[in-house]
């Protein structure tokens, strides 16, 4: 489908700057409502709205609402809230739609804005169209009878706690573990320190004082270190960090090692298939390290490859029947648990899968991953898929390929969000990744 707003993951960009604009942001709510109301029937459709901590939230938090309510759909707030969050509540509380204003790892100057359906699930491709279509319709508030109305959902945060710990064994506990928890400074600050200690862990907390303007700057899963760092300065015997809008996850061990999503995911499966609940296989991405789908088929578990966006990885789950999936950046997917990536939840199953192996995190990743390199070259826009085509480009690729073996792999792959092609070379042996991956890149440059 063509997109004219509609990224794989909503709407997203720098705020002050089209398309993340009140006046925008009023219209696409509009225009949602609008899509809402006509698939409601003669039902008043209502909408859950939450949000990270971006002070830009605010803003679009109102125009949103304003939106809405013009179209005539009924709103509920419930403030800062992971993205999971909102989709489980969407789900709970039997709603129409669930939207999210977040820009997810990104840093607090950007802004979007993402959907879930009723199911909590992302929106499919026909409704985000509609969507798209009722945006070049004029606006034609609702008479003041029709208007929407808007109210506070007050255990919100209570109820997402409740969910989380219902996703790990009631015979299980984390008596006993110290964990530090990175929520880098994002809007799972006020939650998932509950969940961890109330299922009875000594919680060390990292990244809970947003201020509007902190989200993700030096904390949380894309800055390691800083999880790195805590652990080791609270010596606590695991470490989790979230990102801004808690749906991607890494994780730490009692030395500081950090394990990224392919690593988390692989413990998750490998448990899962010698306790023989393991329902087909397990979903990657381009991106997915060589060396985890190996691991994988040592242990006779099916492994299948998505374009990268964990949209894409929930898709291929869907119709694969599969209940596991995620992404190296810590997006990782347990259908049987939730509909959507949910930091806190995959933490909890990986915590299942070494309380109940009595394992350590260095024990169950029993795999080292291959150097990844990842270069990005600047094209002309429209440009990407030409290039890649393009015979001597073709011929870089055999070639790295040739030098590599069976133990590595080239990827060439466009950005859809900017001009740029992704060169990404990976292997055993370092040395020879960053020659190849070099070698790849000067010829794209080159065309």
């Amino acid at each position: 489908m063509s997109r004219k707003y509609f990224g794989t993951d909503g709407v997203r960009g720098t705020v002050g700057v089209a398309p993340i604009t009140p006046d925008f942001v009023m219209r696409l709510g509009y225009a949602a409502g609008k899509v809402l109301a006509r698939k409601a029937g003669r039902e008043r459709p209502a909408v859950l709205i939450g949000k990270d901590t971006r002070v830009s939230g605010y803003m679009l938090e109102s125009a949103l609402e304003a939106g809405l309510s013009a179209a005539g759909v009924d709103v509920l707030l419930v403030g800062p809230m992971p993205t999971p969050g909102v989709a489980y509540l969407t789900r709970a509380l039997r709603l129409s739609a669930g939207i999210v204003i977040s820009a997810s790892h990104n840093p607090y100057q950007d802004n979007g804005i993402k959907f879930f359906s009723a199911s909590g699930a992302k929106l499919d491709d026909a409704t985000e169209s509609a969507i798209e279509a009722a945006l070049d319709k004029p606006l034609r508030c609702a008479k003041s009878a029709g208007l929407g109305k808007a109210r506070r959902v007050e255990d919100a945060a209570g109820r997402y706690i409740e969910f989380c710990k219902s996703t790990f064994p009631a015979n299980l506990d984390l008596r006993g573990l110290r964990i530090a928890v990175d929520c880098a400074h994002g809007a799972g600050y006020h939650i998932a320190p509950h969940v961890f200690h109330e299922l009875g862990a000594e919680v060390v907390t990292v990244g809970a004082g947003p201020d509007g303007f902190n989200i993700n700057k030096g904390v949380g899963a894309t800055h390691p270190e800083s999880l790195r760092n805590a652990v080791k300065k609270a010596r606590a015997d695991v470490g989790i960090a979230l990102d801004g809008d808690g749906d991607r996850l890494i994780m730490a061990d009692a030395a500081g090692r950090v394990y990224d999503g392919d690593e988390l995911l692989y413990v998750i499966a490998a448990h899962r298939k010698r306790s023989r609940v393991l329902q087909g296989g397990v979903v990657g991405t381009q991106m997915t390290n060589l060396a985890m789908a190996q691991a994988l088929a040592r242990l006779k578990i099916p492994f299948a490859r998505a374009k990268v966006g964990d949209r894409h990885v929930l898709e291929m789950l869907e119709s694969r029947g599969w209940q596991l999936g995620g992404e190296n950046s810590g997006h990782i997917v347990c259908l049987d648990r939730h509909t959507t990536g949910d930091a806190i939840v995959s933490a909890l199953q990986v915590l299942q899968a070494l309380l109940s192996t009595k394992n350590t995190l260095a024990k169950a990743v029993d795999f080292a991953l291959y150097p990844q390199v990842l270069i990005n070259v600047r094209v002309n826009k429209g440009a990407a898929g030409q290039i890649i085509a393009a015979p001597a480009v073709q011929k870089a690729v055999v070639a790295a390929e040739r030098a590599l073996g069976d133990a590595g792999r080239v990827l060439l792959r466009s950005s859809g969000t900017e001009p740029v092609i992704r060169v990404m070379v990976e292997g055993s042996a370092r040395t020879l990744v960053k020659r190849c991956a070099a070698a790849v890149a000067k010829v794209v440059e080159a065309q």
